[in-house]
């Protein structure tokens, strides 16, 4: 009987996500107004049947540890868990984690202890809905003990992924880890009997998509070694050995590991018709229950937003944003593609009058604030009459008093204060 171990990798220090990883691990970055990165891998395995999993992490996973500890709590029958597994120092290795592929080797003491017949790598920072049970299938049928996901890309993107050549059976015969955009890979085109698996829009290639399927006994003896990273070294040297299947996914994925992207990704969530659809019933995405009332809208308008739990928006306007958990919205404000992420409480009398005291806004949006193209992180405090994004002003990528301008998109990061009247 087949039993799948499923690993989340979350390790990383998330520099390209900074400075919404400056006090977070990357899979604890809120995402959507109510759920955290993390959230997404985990609720696809759940959803498979995959339910024995791992995190692993490293940096800055205080409260990823407080989410997961919080959110995923399976009764004894269920045979099910989430645990996190930090780096450790132990008699044999020194703790830190030097890449995908070491972090996975030094965890090995503790997957073993669950049997697993296979491993279910996934990435902790991509959005994605996928049928990982469907893989798993496919990887069995394929009797390769290795499975590659991977999703069609341009050449442009290319250059950032693994790219996979592969032939009419599925199989992949070369690989390529981030191929420089000068470097002619048009030998790695998808193979015209695939086309039918192939998207539109110019995506003639095959990009890792940093998820895999492991035979219990090819993972082992593969990691057998000082190879530090899957891409790089480990999934080449499996190459060369023996067989391994790819696994050519349709559907929406984005990797939500840049500010840009991140941005992007939030913002597709308020269209219409989102490409990554968080109401499908039947494969929920799920995150932490908390006790919020519901939110409450004074005298707004409001066009393709999304509210979360707690929140309180007053004679405000607010297009194409995401306001997350207890965010405070007050009159006159304007927000146009913003995105807030809310508070992690909310402030008593008592605290409003003592920040008053001390000349300092209250956590929220206050009066007559404008915002567009900006994200707004957990408790900032954005004083009255706020021009954000608004003016046009010369806004070069880099650190400022109390906020980044990080891909052309500002950030005020976890608890910022913003004085009254800034323009930024």
């Amino acid at each position: 009987m087949s039993k799948v171990l499923a690993i989340v990798l979350g390790g990383g220090k998330g520099t390209r996500l900074y400075p919404l990883t400056k006090d977070r691990s990357k899979p604890a970055v809120p995402f959507g107004g109510k759920y955290r990165i993390v959230d997404i891998p985990i609720s696809n395995c759940i959803n498979a049947g995959f339910k024995q999993i791992y995190v692993l992490t490293q940096f800055n996973s205080a409260s990823l540890h407080l989410h997961v500890a919080r959110t995923y709590i399976f009764d004894d029958f269920s045979e099910g868990f989430v645990e996190i597994m930090a780096a450790e120092q132990t008699l044999t290795h020194s703790g830190w984690y030097e890449g995908t592929a070491d972090a996975v080797r030094k965890n090995f003491i503790h997957f073993r202890t669950q049997n697993p017949t296979h491993y279910l790598i996934v990435s902790g920072d991509q959005l994605y809905r996928m049928d990982l049970d469907d893989m798993f299938r496919k990887h069995v049928e394929s009797r390769c003990g290795l499975t590659i996901a991977c999703t069609t890309v341009t050449r442009e993107a290319a250059s950032a992924l693994g790219i996979m050549k592969v032939n009419k059976k599925h199989r992949i015969v070369e690989f390529q880890e981030k191929p420089g955009p000068d470097k002619d890979i048009s030998d790695y085109k998808i193979p015209q009997e695939l086309m039918a698996d192939r998207r539109s829009g110019g995506k003639d290639y095959l990009g890792s998509m940093g998820i895999y399927i492991f035979d219990a006994a090819l993972m082992e003896s593969s990691l057998d070694n000082d190879l530090m990273d899957f891409g790089k070294e480990v999934i080449p040297k499996v190459l060369s050995e023996t067989p391994v299947n790819a696994y050519i996914f349709n559907g929406y994925w984005e990797d939500i590991g840049t500010i840009r992207n991140f941005y992007d990704a939030n913002l597709d969530l308020t269209e219409i018709n989102p490409p990554f659809n968080f109401y499908e019933e039947q494969k929920p995405i799920f995150t932490h229950r908390r006790n919020l009332p519901a939110s409450k809208i004074n005298y707004c308008t409001l066009d393709r937003t999304l509210t979360a739990d707690g929140c309180i928006i007053t004679n405000a306007s607010l297009s194409r944003s995401i306001v997350g958990i207890r965010t405070i919205i007050e009159t006159g404000a304007n927000l146009d593609g913003t995105i807030c992420m809310g508070a992690d409480y909310y402030e008593s009398e008592e605290q409003k009058a003592e920040n008053a005291r001390k000349g300092i806004p209250n956590i929220g949006i206050g009066h007559g604030c404008i915002l567009k193209g900006a994200i707004v992180d957990k408790n900032a405090r954005i004083g009255e009459n706020c021009r954000i994004g608004i003016d046009a002003m010369e806004r070069k990528d880099g650190e400022y008093q109390a906020w980044y301008v990080v891909d052309g998109v500002i950030v005020i990061p976890k608890n910022a204060v913003i004085p009254p009247g800034t323009v930024i």
